[in-house]
């Protein structure tokens, strides 16, 4: 049990997110630029959440070692993981006829925060809002955000059990 109460207070928990979040994010640049399935505005919001959780993660690797700063940074990526979740359901309920639909061919926001203009390979808007192509086991790119999502929450979750349980031990 030490060993695991170790892993997820060292630089290697924070190396795996960060891995993973890149994954995440290479599948998407795979899905848009190698199959040709261009993003939506819903898409590229959660894309946003995405690398906000990752570069948070790429972050925390090189800061020095703090439980204060590992839980505080635990709570913004379960902030990040809900984000990624509203954005995927939200998604999810479009291509299924339930959501109320809109969705705009512009990324919507503000001018200081542009990120479609200072990155647009990675967060312009290319396409309206409707479905969201196959992946693994027949489930849809929405319903693959909403486990990714789901699983970076239950790290992070995990990661403040473990921190809290050492702690008492201690």
């Amino acid at each position: 049990m030490t060993g695991i109460l170790t892993l997820f207070s060292s630089r290697w928990y924070w190396l795996v997110l960060a891995l993973g979040g890149l994954g995440l994010l290479a599948v998407a640049l795979y899905y848009q630029y190698a199959l040709g399935e261009e993003p939506c505005q819903v898409c590229i919001h959660a894309r946003i959440w995405v690398t906000a959780f990752t570069l948070l993660a790429l972050v925390m690797c090189v800061l020095p070692t703090s439980k204060l700063l590992y839980s505080a940074a635990n709570l913004l990526v379960i902030a990040c993981a809900v984000g990624l979740a509203e954005r995927s359901w939200y998604l999810y309920q479009i291509e299924n006829g339930r959501g109320d639909g809109s969705c705009e061919f512009q990324l919507g926001m503000p001018e200081w925060f542009a990120l479609d203009r200072w990155f647009p390979d990675l967060f312009e808007v290319r396409n309206l809002c409707t479905y969201t192509p196959e992946m693994l086991f027949g489930l849809s790119m929405a319903e693959s955000l909403l486990l990714a999502a789901a699983g970076v929450a239950a790290y992070a979750v995990v990661s403040l059990v473990s921190a809290a349980r050492a702690t008492a031990v201690s």
